[in-house]
């Protein structure tokens, strides 16, 4: 674990010059866990901070993220901030999680042909596509992400709606 925690670090600081560069700001999902190494937690920060008026695009890196968490955070937002309960809306309830410009993701790959979620941004992820190749994330190369592509697109998106119905069928 010391050596990972030591090879994000060496990337975190070779990339950060690049996304600054770029115009590509970075934020960091799930880095206030206490056993994330201080240094790696600053080094977080720091890169967030240095990329944090860039608007050409987002990244965002989930690191320890838990979706659970996310969820309690935002409740106990809310209730520190002594909205009433019969106020508290989906929107108002998303506006109290990490980061609530990030838009709901629209498709989630999950590689080794895993079908779980995982705990990862469980608010975000109500209405996304999901795709589980069998290929290892290691494996996974351009002909794979755009394969996960096709699928997408070829997906009735209903966002939690009663399916289209198509040439006067009523099945």
């Amino acid at each position: 674990v010391e050596f990972l925690m030591r090879l994000v670090r060496r990337v975190v600081r070779k990339h950060a010059p690049l996304l600054l560069a770029r115009g590509i700001r970075c934020r960091f999902l799930g880095v206030s866990d206490p056993r994330i190494p201080r240094a790696l937690a600053q080094d977080f920060e720091d890169v967030a901070v240095l990329t944090a008026e860039n608007r050409g695009m987002t990244l965002t890196v989930a690191f320890d993220h838990g979706g659970r968490r996310d969820i309690v955070e935002a409740a106990r937002s809310l209730i520190l901030s002594g909205t009433p309960a019969d106020e508290v809306t989906e929107r108002l309830f998303a506006d109290h999680l990490p980061f609530p410009d990030t838009p709901d993701v629209d498709l989630v790959v999950r590689t080794s042909g895993e079908q779980r979620i995982s705990n990862f941004m469980l608010w975000q992820v109500a209405y996304a596509e999901w795709v589980f190749p069998e290929v290892l994330w290691p494996d996974f190369r351009a002909p794979d992400f755009l394969a996960c592509l096709h699928t997408y697109r070829h997906r009735d998106r209903r966002f939690g709606g009663v399916p289209a119905r198509t040439n006067g069928d009523p099945s």
